[in-house]
């Protein structure tokens, strides 16, 4: 286009194009050729997103009012990154087609399966009973690597009555490494929840991490809700081994009674970690999930600056 067409078209010449746009530029404060900063916008925290875990819509899941491909729609309206699907509510008697259905649903809404969580009990001596908890888990990883999903929440069980905490540390130790061959072989990664249990206090759950040994497909599913004393100087021992992150609305208190959870303070905990990974909200509170759950979303939001 020539200057003549460039007059024609704007009514300005090239040159005082550049004019009016220079004193554009000088008169918003801002230096030509730099962006003008963000207002309001909290630092994002990097390489990290959020989830929702189903365990939150337990209650609607359970009955039959909503069911896994729904609450994936009801994640995606809530415009978060991934989706976690608990377990306990897939159909029965599931078949690989289900599971693939699942997962193209997800992609379909624009979601990742952040993961999944199931229920075991490694805290156990060897026998045909550890057996079966070893072979459930191994099915799961083949459920998960199905879905793509990178991650399953296990337990490790409660200490049976008599048994001393070093032979249940170990029992449980050894059960997890029945299966991280296959974890790999698979291409998920399992993570420990202290959940409870054996893992109640983070001597013990680390003591587990230990004996396990360092396994790139093996870490902490980190729960804020579930210790019971010093839980934020709990949280942040284990933080470092940590392979995904539940939030739980409420936190056991210095006083030893429940109170909402410090989101600024699990933030500072996790990036003082150098935690990298999926953050998802798991809803356990009183309020009426369709209506709080969205609010903690928004919340987290807020503090971590990622959808």
């Amino acid at each position: 286009m020539t200057q003549m067409q460039e007059q024609n078209v704007t009514g300005l010449s090239r040159r005082e194009l550049l004019s009016v746009a220079g004193l554009a530029v000088a008169g918003s404060g801002v230096a030509y050729g730099t962006a003008a900063p963000a207002q309001n916008k909290r630092e994002r925290y990097r390489n990290s997103q959020l989830s929702l875990a189903a365990y939150s819509r337990r209650e609607d899941l359970t009955s039959g009012r909503m069911d896994l491909f729904q609450f994936i729609d009801w994640c995606a309206e809530m415009d978060l990154a991934g989706t976690e699907l608990t377990s306990y509510y897939f159909r029965k008697d599931f078949d690989k087609t289900y599971l693939h259905e699942l997962k193209r649903r997800a992609f379909s809404k624009g979601l990742t399966v952040s993961g999944t969580a199931i229920r075991n009990n490694f805290c156990m001596p060897p026998g045909p009973e550890k057996d079966k908890e070893i072979a459930q888990v191994n099915e799961w990883i083949d459920h998960a690597a199905e879905l793509s999903a990178p991650h399953i929440r296990i337990f490790a069980g409660n200490l049976p009555k008599g048994a001393e905490k070093t032979d249940g540390i170990q029992w449980v130790a050894d059960g997890i490494k029945a299966v991280l061959t296959h974890a790999a072989e698979r291409a998920v990664i399992l993570g420990l929840e202290n959940h409870g249990g054996i893992t109640a206090r983070v001597a013990d759950l680390l003591a587990i991490c230990d004996k396990v040994g360092d396994n790139p497909w093996f870490g902490v599913n980190l729960d804020t809700g579930n210790f019971r004393t010093n839980a934020y100087e709990e949280l942040a021992t284990a933080a470092p081994r940590a392979v995904n992150v539940q939030i739980k609305v409420e936190i056991v208190g210095d006083g030893g009674a429940q109170e909402p959870v410090n989101l600024e303070k699990i933030r500072a905990i996790l990036e003082k970690a150098g935690y990298k990974g999926w953050i998802a909200l798991e809803y356990e509170g009183k309020a009426n999930p369709v209506e709080a759950i969205p609010d903690w979303i928004s919340r987290m939001k807020a503090t971590f600056g990622v959808c």
